[in-house]
């Protein structure tokens, strides 16, 4: 349905020193699938969406919309944000407050190039966008009287409204509190797979984008550096900046000092021990390497853990914040410190000494 082929878009900054946003993006969503482009500010995704979008010209590349091109640079070809047929939904919502609920939605029927719509026919695709965000009977509200959440249904519907083949979302939901930016995910998730509309998704909140996400792609610096489901990213980082922003994560440094064996682990010598971890590449004896693993991975014991195959090390409680369903711990390991998140079952006290087990199936290597 989408598909972006070796794309670039370098801007001018101060003292006339080149900026590369999007640096050689390839990227491709099948129909009917949600991608999400997360990533740092500056990390090149609200430019790879707005130049989707029509909204920026590209210096190279390729971009195909369904069996359209709509860019390309060796072509010549560049084709106007009106004729994409695309829905886009932007993080300030670009609401008209002079409007209705019913004319904000119907504007971009009313100034569509493509055909003409009758009176009829506006009146129906409306009320059927309201319907599907879940504000019918709205009609002739004035738009400054929603809520928050309300106003984010309604730029969705304005998007939709003319059912696009690809609906790009750019941070929709930023503007929200936090639980109501919860409860918004749930609503939007359930919209996009109902609807079944290919969905470029813009965000740098990870919990968004590891909840709404078919397939997440991992920006920095202008350029894609992991892409995959979002229990991949997770589990599975590709190197430390995706271990680091994905979620929480603890770092060892170390160097291996066996290869991968049968079972498939290589051993990794720290300053804190030895570890058996998981690599995706294969790795030497000397290289210098990083042990990750989640802070949820981490197991606390008040004595020495059993003897079964647990990476161990000995730390004492630093501090602890209770979350409810968990407690966060800090432990300082020597001079460093991890993060480990355990059920309440058993409360450890600051100062207090304890052991910490690993499990290698949860150790994954990343090259330093």
């Amino acid at each position: 349905m989408l598909a972006i082929e070796n794309l670039h878009k370098v801007f001018q900054a101060s003292g006339n020193t080149e900026v590369r946003a999007v640096d050689g993006i390839n990227l491709s969503v099948e129909p009917g699938r949600l991608l999400t482009l997360l990533g740092p500010s500056g990390c090149g995704k609200t430019t790879t969406l707005r130049c989707l979008a029509g909204l920026e010209r590209p210096d190279s590349g390729r971009i195909v919309i369904g069996d359209a091109t709509v860019f390309d640079s060796a072509k010549g070809i560049f084709v106007p944000a009106s004729d994409r047929g695309i829905g886009m939904v932007f993080q300030s919502y670009a609401i008209w407050p002079h409007m209705s609920v019913f004319e904000n939605v119907a504007f971009p029927l009313r100034v569509a190039r493509t055909r003409k719509y009758s009176s009829a026919e506006i009146k129906d695709k409306v009320r059927s966008a309201l319907e599907m965000v879940r504000l019918g009977g709205f009609e002739q509200r004035s738009s400054t009287q929603l809520s928050g959440g309300q106003q984010q249904r309604l730029a969705l519907a304005r998007g939709l409204v003319h059912e696009p083949k690809v609906l790009l979302l750019d941070e929709p939901l930023s503007n929200l509190d936090a639980k109501l930016r919860e409860q918004m995910r749930f609503e939007l998730k359930h919209l996009q797979r109902t609807l079944r509309i290919t969905t470029v998704y813009v965000t740098h909140d990870q919990a968004e984008a590891l909840a709404l996400s078919d397939e997440i792609a991992v920006f920095n610096a202008g350029r894609v550096v992991q892409r995959g489901s979002p229990q991949d990213i997770y589990s599975h980082p590709a190197d430390r900046f995706v271990a680091d922003f994905i979620g929480s994560a603890n770092f060892l440094s170390g160097a291996v000092t066996r290869e991968a064996g049968p079972d498939g682990f290589a051993s990794v010598a720290t300053a804190h021990g030895t570890f058996l971890c998981g690599f995706a590449q294969p790795v030497r004896p000397g290289q210098k390497v990083v042990v990750s693993a989640r802070p949820e991975d981490l197991m606390l014991y008040p004595a020495a853990p059993p003897s079964d195959g647990l990476n161990t090390l000995a730390g004492t409680v630093a501090g602890r914040v209770f979350l409810g369903d968990v407690i966060d711990y800090m432990v300082d390991v020597g001079e460093t410190q991890l993060r480990i998140r355990a059920r309440p079952e058993h409360v450890f006290r600051v100062r207090d000494p304890v052991h910490i087990g690993i499990a290698p199936q949860k150790c994954v290597g990343l090259l330093a």
